[in-house]
């Protein structure tokens, strides 16, 4: 008995070296990536110009936001990322960081994102930035994650901020237009994580988080990417239908989600996610990042070229 405990003890107390890495795996770099880049194309797309030094630092406390956000979700989540293959590597699961270190690096990159906002571009972007951070820290990842297998329906608010916020920075005002960009990537969303969901099913299974694929089945999940993924054209093109843009994003825009919901279709037919190496599971994942790195990086072209095509 006593043998037992003294054996045991030490796996619980070991701290592992922390170091600069693991800091910045807190951030979540891949996740960040996509933000900044959506972040600034709605900052380039914007109408008007803005400071090459104010635009610099709003997509600054973009990054240092999501980063915040993403450092307080894996505080919030160690014990539950302990539990899946996908996850258990992460800094806190792992061994190499405390979870107060990364509630303080969390707490910090948010308020300093927000203040930062505020006073060097405006406080309207600062509070949308601000509800952002909340969003999916509180709304989604505390709340909305373990309770529901509608929550990244609902929680894909969360990664749909950016492009908004970039526009805001910009204007000032919130149009139609930054809110079309924000319903784009809101309902991108969950045909993009469900496409993960369905081929890393037993992690989320074995973790206790009811994601669509555990609770309402294969079957349902794999109807509702399709469903999702027919929602998402009129999204994507209803900037070009309210003149926001010109016909290089419309055909663009057109073109790719079609794309996508062809993607979506043998996911939608198929039974399982069991069997070949490349799962039409994983081909639409790996799409559905590339579209809306294509999607966003169209909407800005065709601010720029368009007045060039007009006057041909």
């Amino acid at each position: 008995m006593t043998a037992t405990s003294t054996s045991e003890a030490p796996q619980a107390t070991i701290q592992l070296p922390t170091d600069w890495r693991d800091f910045y795996a807190l951030t979540k770099p891949r996740v960040m990536s996509l933000v900044i880049f959506t972040g600034l194309c709605g900052l380039l797309a914007a109408p008007g110009s803005v400071h090459p030094v104010i635009g610099f630092t709003a997509i600054l406390c973009i990054a240092l936001a999501a980063g915040g956000a993403a450092a307080l979700n894996m505080w919030w989540e160690a014990e539950l990322d302990a539990k899946m293959k996908r996850t258990r590597n992460r800094p806190i699961p792992a061994g190499r960081l405390p979870k107060s270190d990364a509630l303080i690096f969390g707490t910090l990159l948010s308020a300093v994102s927000v203040m930062t906002m505020g006073l060097a571009v405006h406080w309207l972007a600062a509070s949308v930035l601000a509800l952002s951070i909340f969003y999916y820290v509180v709304i989604y990842t505390m709340w909305l994650k373990p309770r529901t297998p509608q929550n990244i329906v609902i929680g894909g608010g969360a990664g749909a901020f950016p492009p908004l916020i970039g526009w805001i920075a910009v204007t000032g005002d919130i149009t139609a237009m930054p809110i079309l960009l924000f319903a784009i990537i809101f309902m991108w969303t969950p045909p993009h994580f469900w496409a993960l969901a369905l081929f890393v099913e037993i992690d989320y299974e074995n973790a206790g988080v009811p994601m669509m694929p555990n609770v309402k089945g294969q079957k349902s999940t794999r109807l509702q990417v399709l469903i999702y993924s027919i929602l998402l054209l009129p999204i994507a093109v209803a900037p070009w239908a309210i003149g926001g843009t010109g016909a290089i994003y419309g055909v663009t825009a057109l073109a790719l989600t079609a794309w996508f919901i062809a993607l979506s279709v043998p996911v939608a037919t198929r039974i399982s996610a069991t069997g070949d190496a490349m799962l039409p599971e994983k081909r639409l994942f790996k799409f559905s990042i590339l579209y809306l790195f294509a999607l966003f990086a169209v909407l800005v072209l065709d601010r720029y070229a368009s007045p060039f095509v007009e006057a041909l």
